[in-house]
C-alpha cells in the first residue's frame, strides 16, 4: 500500500501570492502603478458574495486594487454589457471579472464575448481560448493554471504521462486538456459519454476529476501510483449530521492507491484566487507594455 501524499494548496496559492505581492510591488515602485481588478456581481448569491469578497481580500493583500460592481438581479443584459464596455474603457481596470452564474435573462457567452481580452483575467473570452490552444500568448483560466502548478509540485516531470480529465466545461475540462498537451502528456478527455469510464480512468498516471459529482471515482478506479487532482466542490447530505464538502473522488479509497491527491477544501480552491491575481498583474503589465513576472 502507497504512502499517499496530500497535496496542499493553500501552502502553494500563500506562496505563488507572496510571489504576486512582491512583484505588484516592484512595478508601483518602478512606475507608480497598481494593478486594478474589478468583480461584477449581479444578484444576492450568498456564495457568490462569499466568493466575490475572499477574492476582495487577497487582492488587497497582494497590492492589487480591488473594485466592485454589484447589480440587482434584475439588472437587464444591455445594462450589463454597458457596464462591461465602462470597464474595458476604464484605465484603473487591468481586470475584469463577472462572477457566474448570471441570471436566466442574460447570456453569458455575450457577456464574456463583451470583455476586453487584456482584461479577461478568468481567461474564458474565445481569443484567449483559441491563444491557449495554438501556442499563443493568452490568460489562462485560473482554476486549470492552478492544477497545473499542483501537478508540477507533486511530479517531477509531466511529459509523457497519460493524463486522464474527466469533465469537458470550457470553464476547466477543455482548458486543462490544452495545458496538459503543452506539458507533453498524452491527453483523453472523459465525458458522459464516454464508454466504460473506471476503465478509462485506470490508464491514468494523471487524473483531474472536474464533473461536480459528490465521490464519483472509486479508488478501485485508480491506477496504483496516480496523482489526483480534485477540482470537485460538492456539498455531501450526511443523515443525522451536518452536510460536509467533497471531492469528484473518494477521497477516502484513494489513500494507499494514489501516489499523491489534493484534498477538498484546502486543495485547488485557493490556487483559483492565487492564479486570478496573477492574471491580473500580468495584464497590467503587457497592457502597458512591460516585462511580465515570471511567476
Amino acid at each position: 500500500m502507497l504512502a499517499t501524499k496530500r497535496i496542499d494548496g493553500k501552502a502553494r496559492a500563500d506562496r505563488l501570492l507572496v510571489d504576486v505581492a512582491a512583484a505588484a510591488a516592484s512595478l508601483r515602485a518602478a512606475t507608480s502603478i497598481v494593478p486594478g481588478l474589478c468583480a461584477v456581481l449581479v444578484g444576492n448569491d450568498p456564495a457568490s458574495k462569499v466568493y466575490v469578497r475572499s477574492k476582495g481580500k487577497a487582492a488587497t493583500v497582494a497590492g492589487i486594487a480591488s473594485f466592485q460592481e454589484a447589480l440587482p438581479e434584475s439588472v437587464s443584459e444591455t445594462e450589463l454589457l454597458a457596464l462591461i464596455a465602462r470597464l474595458n474603457a476604464d484605465d484603473r481596470v487591468d481586470g475584469i471579472l463577472v462572477q457566474l452564474p448570471l441570471p436566466k435573462h442574460i447570456d453569458p457567452q455575450r457577456v464574456i464575448d463583451a470583455i476586453d481580452p487584456g482584461k479577461d483575467v478568468d481567461g474564458f473570452h474565445a481569443q484567449n481560448t483559441g491563444h491557449l490552444w495554438s501556442g499563443g500568448k493568452a490568460l489562462i483560466p485560473c482554476t486549470p493554471y492552478g492544477c497545473l502548478l499542483l501537478l508540477r509540485e507533486a511530479l517531477p516531470s509531466l511529459a509523457g504521462a497519460e493524463a486522464i480529465v474527466l469533465g469537458r466545461s470550457n470553464i476547466v475540462g477543455k482548458p486543462m486538456a490544452a495545458l496538459l498537451l503543452s506539458e507533453n502528456c498524452t491527453v483523453t478527455l472523459v465525458h458522459s459519454r464516454s464508454r466504460d469510464i473506471p476503465a478509462i480512468l485506470r490508464r491514468a498516471d494523471i487524473l483531474v476529476a472536474a464533473i461536480g459529482r459528490p465521490q464519483f471515482v472509486r479508488g478501485d478506479w485508480l491506477k496504483p501510483g496516480v496523482v489526483v487532482i480534485d477540482v470537485g466542490i460538492n456539498r455531501l447530505e450526511i443523515a443525522g449530521d451536518k452536510p460536509k464538502l467533497v471531492g469528484d473522488v473518494a477521497f477516502a479509497e484513494a489513500q494507499g492507491v494514489a501516489a499523491a491527491i489534493t484534498p477538498v477544501p484546502g486543495g485547488v480552491g485557493p490556487m483559483t484566487i492565487a492564479c486570478l491575481l496573477r492574471n491580473t498583474l500580468i495584464a497590467a503589465c503587457r497592457r502597458r507594455g512591460r516585462p511580465e513576472p515570471q511567476i
